[in-house]
């Protein structure tokens, strides 16, 4: 079975090959670092720790472990991998220099023997649930230990692993850890054929959350300075045909509170001037991030039009629409704005994380709205009633809280593969 996926994977290889470099004519970003992703270019590395986190969601959920393994093993070189470029950024933002980026490489396998013949890590970390034969097959032969943090499998993704069980049993038969989110995902890596001494449920490691020191304050000082004392919602990491439903809904807003902002975050950078184009079209007096100092009292949409600053726009807000949700994307992260104590609120797509979503709908942390009608009646509600709203924030705060200490039973897994911590 695995023999036949390698050869799909080198079939494969062109029509992967063109799709990435007309990614690579429209997008510079998409250029640097491109021959990685074939098998060239990699860093020189031994003995390192390697993280691989997909994009911005995965690179702000690792931080933490990334900073306490940067402390607790400070001779081990870091390696952090991603899939996009965005989330390189997001990398070279938390830590700058202190690590080593470089973007995974594909399914082939001669590009993943490569990849381990330049990068020799001591120990693999692969944040969620990415499921790589030809990836794992190279940590198992050459006695690389591997494990998946926070690892999940959906009921959807349980049907379509079982129609290649074959591969995916072999697959986790390479000594693999599996650090799962809940009993339910252990329970279903073990059906697939996972160890069961290797299984643990540690939840989820979203839920340790770094908030920097100063986050509030910085939130509210930009607030007065930018904002003044308006009423703010922000809509996060929104996506195309979503902008449009949010903006119909601020409309609907704005006719009841004249004076409401919202603060409009595109997921990808690449959309920024679309987004811009699309606040044009519809009529919206706009003010981008990079071209004000000031947003004038006339001013009915701020669009973020910069990268990693979503955090210090959640600070300065008073009511957070997490995207991703209302289009069939499944949903971003909601613990980042629940942390600061928002009223958050989720369309209705949150299949990337349920059991988040549910724990928030069960105890009235978020509300889920199906359209830009109910979105506007959700906001409403409570920019109108700000002790509602504290209340609802205060219960998502409490859900962080409440679970938080993922990482300290991930890296007690981890210590006894890497050696004495140097604490």
């Amino acid at each position: 079975m695995r023999i036949f996926y390698s050869l799909l994977t080198y079939l494969l290889q062109i029509p992967v090959a063109a799709y990435w470099l007309f990614r690579a004519i429209g997008n510079r970003s998409y250029r640097r670092g491109f021959g990685q992703r074939f098998g060239v270019g990699y860093p020189k590395l031994a003995g390192c720790i390697w993280i691989h986190a997909v994009s911005v969601g995965e690179v702000q959920a690792a931080a933490p472990l990334i900073r306490e393994i940067a402390r607790r093993f400070p001779t081990h070189p870091l390696l952090i991998t991603t899939v996009t470029p965005t989330g390189r950024t997001r990398v070279n933002a938390l830590f700058g220099d202190s690590v080593v980026h470089s973007y995974i490489p594909f399914e082939f396998p001669v590009a993943v023997d490569r990849f381990f013949e330049n990068v020799k890590p001591e120990l693999a970390l692969i944040m969620e649930t990415e499921v790589w034969p030809n990836l794992y097959r190279g940590c198992g032969i050459r006695e690389i230990p591997l494990i998946l943090v926070s690892a999940r499998i959906s009921p959807k993704s349980l049907r379509g692993y079982r129609r290649v069980s074959r591969l995916i049993r072999e697959t986790l038969s390479h000594g693999i850890i599996i650090a799962a989110q809940s009993k339910s995902d252990a329970d279903r890596f073990r059906s697939l054929g996972a160890s069961s001494v290797r299984t643990w449920v540690i939840g989820n490691i979203k839920f340790d959350i770094e908030l920097p020191e100063n986050l509030v304050a910085d939130g509210q000082q930009l607030r007065e300075k930018l904002f003044g004392d308006r009423p703010i919602w922000i809509a996060a990491s929104t996506h195309d045909y979503e902008e449009q439903q949010v903006l119909t809904a601020h409309a609907e807003l704005r006719q009841r509170f004249p004076s409401l902002l919202l603060i409009l975050v595109p997921r990808h950078p690449e959309r920024f001037r679309d987004v811009r184009k699309l606040l044009e079209q519809l009529g919206f007096k706009s003010a981008g991030r990079t071209t004000v100092d000031t947003c004038e009292e006339e001013t009915e949409v701020f669009l973020v039009d910069t990268m990693g600053e979503l955090p210090l726009f959640y600070a300065a807000s008073d009511v957070a629409f997490v995207g991703g949700s209302l289009v069939p994307v499944g949903g971003h992260n909601l613990l980042e704005p629940a942390a600061l104590g928002l009223p958050v609120i989720s369309g209705p797509y949150v299949f990337n994380a349920p059991e988040i979503a549910g724990m928030f709908v069960e105890r009235g942390a978020s509300r889920i709205v199906a359209d830009a009608s109910e979105l506007a009646a959700a906001v409403g509600e409570l920019i109108a009633d700000p002790d509602s709203a504290k209340a609802v924030g205060e219960q998502g705060r409490e859900i962080v809280q409440e679970n938080r200490g993922s990482l300290g039973k991930l890296l007690s897994l981890l210590e006894p593969l890497i050696g004495e911590s140097e604490d």
